[in-house]
């Protein structure tokens, strides 16, 4: 438990807390709409407010933030009203967003390609108390939407139609489900990195999925599987120097991969079960068990 002994790794270790939780806890309702890649978009959209941060001199976490949240709405809106030109505008807007980003920081005196991999792929030592703050704070806000209004976020993520006649505010939660994405992605990119973030929206997820069908469970054990390989991930990238944002997406795939071998035989045996249970209601009665003809009815 050396590492502890160091500020760098305090913090880090905070921040990669703070990420596994937040992360999953989103991106079950991303999964539950098949939007998984949306992260991806959003952190290619929110490099251009790293970018402004470094030529505007501001803090690089809040701008894209700010960046980040005005484009995961600009995706919703085309989602929900583009037609046959809507895949060309994300592609744009995803595309642009990566272009504008690199070329701000490098416009920018205080950036350098060194800042852009921290950002691009995570970075231990660049997490400051001052991104912690911040990653506490966005942290707070995903949790709280995530968690209390579940129950609305899932109605809207598994039937839109439905969810409107019910009476719910189909466009607003939409929205909120996108700006809380965008928010989650900037909280993840100090310890994942803006490239990887989407996958452990995702691969954690889909790797409580192969244990759990309900909503709840799944979103616990998505949590839970999250939280494990975020810290174990960044506790490895301090031990053998590799990259923390590469080696949590591993482990969290090895996860997947971990839970899919114990989950296939356990699908197959209760599937042979139900199949058994099925012919034996479907037999025959004994005769001795069947009505005779003088039994009225």
């Amino acid at each position: 438990m050396e590492f502890l002994q160091f500020a760098f790794m305090q913090r880090a270790l905070i921040a990669a807390l703070l990420v596994g939780i937040t992360a999953p806890a989103v991106g079950i309702y991303l999964v539950q709409r098949r939007q998984a890649l949306m992260g991806d978009g959003i952190g290619h959209v929110a490099m251009t407010g790293v970018g402004l941060g470094f030529l505007l001199n501001s803090s690089p976490v809040w701008m894209a933030t700010l960046v980040a949240v005005a484009g995961s709405v600009a995706m919703e809106l085309i989602r929900a009203y583009g037609r046959t030109r809507g895949d060309l505008a994300l592609a744009l807007l995803f595309y642009g967003g990566m272009a504008g980003g690199v070329l701000l920081i490098n416009l920018s005196p205080t950036g350098s390609n060194a800042n852009l991999n921290s950002f691009l792929f995570g970075s231990l030592s660049t997490v400051s108390p001052e991104d912690v703050t911040a990653i506490g704070v966005l942290a707070a806000f995903v949790v709280l939407v995530t968690v209390g209004l579940r129950r609305q976020l899932f109605a809207v993520s598994q039937d839109e139609d439905f969810a409107r006649v019910t009476g719910l505010p189909v466009r607003a939660l939409n929205l909120l489900i996108a700006v809380t994405a965008a928010v989650t992605v900037t909280v993840a990119m100090r310890v994942v990195g803006l490239l990887l973030v989407s996958a452990l929206m995702v691969v954690p997820v889909a790797a409580a999925q192969q244990l759990s069908r309900s909503f709840r469970t799944t979103f616990v054990l998505a949590v839970a599987i999250g939280t494990g390989v975020t810290v174990a991930g960044t506790v490895t990238s301090y031990y053998q120097d590799v990259p923390p944002g590469a080696t949590i997406v591993l482990l969290a795939i090895g996860a997947f991969i971990a839970l899919t071998a114990v989950a296939t035989p356990l699908a197959r045996r209760r599937a042979k079960a139900a199949e058994a249970a099925t012919q034996t209601c479907d037999a025959p009665l004994p005769a001795s068990r069947r009505p005779s003809d003088d039994v009225k009815v």
